[in-house]
């Protein structure tokens, strides 16, 4: 993925939102903007394309899988990939809502960077040849 473009980061834990915007910064992503809940990050979205989501996926008023929803439903977003960050052992649920896929806490920047490559890499083989 080019790490020059812009990355969302949603959760409505500040702490852990500056903690995910440091870690996407560690892998090499400059331009990350963070918001706090799910209507604060449609309302970014309807201002700028970013070609990264990353939400927490328990938020109010929002959850990440409502998000999810409202995204896949923005033409201008409904292929933009979303990683879903969980704290909960079992976060197939939120690969199952619509994201490209979820790390669950804590994890560490190679924890991200692998799961970047890896949308990335799958995103890259949907691609027709050409």
């Amino acid at each position: 993925m080019d790490s020059s473009l812009p990355v969302l980061v949603v959760d409505d834990f500040k702490t852990m939102g500056a903690i995910i915007c440091r870690l996407m910064r560690d892998v090499g992503f400059a331009d990350v903007d963070q918001v706090s809940d799910g209507p604060a990050a449609l309302a970014q979205l309807r201002k700028r394309k970013y070609g990264l989501i990353v939400s927490d996926w328990d938020m109010r008023p929002m959850n990440g899988t409502e998000l999810i929803r409202e995204i896949r439903n923005d033409p201008m977003h409904e292929t933009t990939p979303i990683i879903m960050i969980t704290a909960m052992a079992d976060a197939g649920g939120s690969w199952r809502s619509g994201a490209d896929g979820y790390l669950t806490k804590p994890f560490k920047a190679h924890d991200l960077k692998a799961k970047i490559e890896e949308i990335t890499a799958r995103q890259a083989d949907k691609m027709p040849a050409g």
